[in-house]
């Protein structure tokens, strides 16, 4: 099922590409309304992990995640290599997550964090606080759907009867 892999691949060429449009066109936490009251495109830097996890430490844990997103993209690569044909969520579900971990994986790597931009925030009066979601990008959309393909899967699937 290594055809699927071009999925993983267009996932990293989306992600990081628009990663570098963003990064070129706005400042650290430079805001860009696109739906107020909604959505904004704000650019963000997260050295630790989902919901800036571990972000305020000394350095560590940018080896820390870079080490486990390598073991986890190697693990995924040779699931996906194992899988049957009939296994094609499976594969497309484990393409999105690998795609979306090495795109991080990059960001890691070379910058020392990964780039956010996506900013989803439920609007705020005078008298509320805007309640936001934690900036995020391509990749962790690809690794969110591809994670509740896979719980879908597990879910639901049936089995194929045995041959013997």
């Amino acid at each position: 099922m290594l055809k699927w892999l071009w999925l993983t691949l267009l996932v990293i060429i989306l992600d990081l590409s628009s990663k570098a449009v963003v990064s070129q066109n706005f400042n650290l936490y430079e805001t860009l309304p696109v739906i107020p009251g909604w959505f904004n495109l704000t650019l963000a830097h997260n050295s630790g992990a989902a919901f800036s996890f571990l972000a305020d430490e000394s350095g560590w844990q940018r080896w820390f995640f870079a080490i486990i997103a390598f073991v986890v993209s190697g693990v995924i690569f040779f699931w996906i290599k194992r899988l049957q044909t009939h296994e094609r969520w499976v594969a497309i579900s484990l393409a999105l997550v690998l795609g979306g971990a090495l795109g991080n994986l990059w960001d890691r790597l070379t910058l020392g964090y990964v780039v956010d931009f996506l900013d989803f925030y439920y609007q705020s009066s005078i008298q509320t606080r805007a309640m936001h979601w934690p900036a995020f990008n391509i990749a962790d959309m690809a690794i969110s759907i591809g994670a509740f393909m896979l719980i879908l899967d597990a879910l639901f699937s049936k089995e194929p009867p045995a041959s013997e």
